[in-house]
């Protein structure tokens, strides 16, 4: 497993703590995380603007990419090797937890290509699939 130094490093990032709190997050995390997620796992250490700025620096480097959800907020996921600062790769569907309201990354199910008329450019394609995940599934 990648390690939070290696990470920043990696990406031109001055190693802070908060920068390596923030990341260690995500890297332990099974599910997206939003920013008041971030506030009270790394225990009131950083003020919001820091985290604010962690997230925004984060999503430019194409260390973590943003979540469409249902209500306008904004949750935060992993990118994977193939995302870089000013292009993110993500275009995988995000699963939402009706029951626990866990959102998870589907690495492997992609957003299906959406042939567009002439003269329009997609930028970025997003898909969010509500249901039951494996931990809450009704029988």
């Amino acid at each position: 497993m990648l390690h939070s130094s290696d990470l920043l490093k990696k990406n031109g990032l001055s190693i802070t703590e908060s920068r390596k709190q923030i990341l260690e997050l995500f890297l332990l995390s099974d599910g997206a995380l939003s920013h008041s997620d971030i506030e009270k796992k790394t225990s009131a250490a950083f003020d919001r603007v820091t985290v604010y700025r962690t997230l925004q620096t984060f999503v430019e480097k194409g260390i973590i990419h943003q979540i469409p959800t249902t209500d306008n907020s904004i949750l935060y996921g992993l990118c994977k090797d193939s995302c870089e600062a000013g292009h993110h790769h993500d275009e995988h569907v995000h699963f939402l937890c009706n029951s626990c309201n866990k959102t998870i990354c589907l690495d492997d199910v992609t957003v299906p290509h959406v042939k567009l008329p002439n003269g329009f450019k997609p930028l970025q394609s997003a898909m969010v699939v509500k249901g039951f995940c494996d931990d809450c599934k009704v029988s």
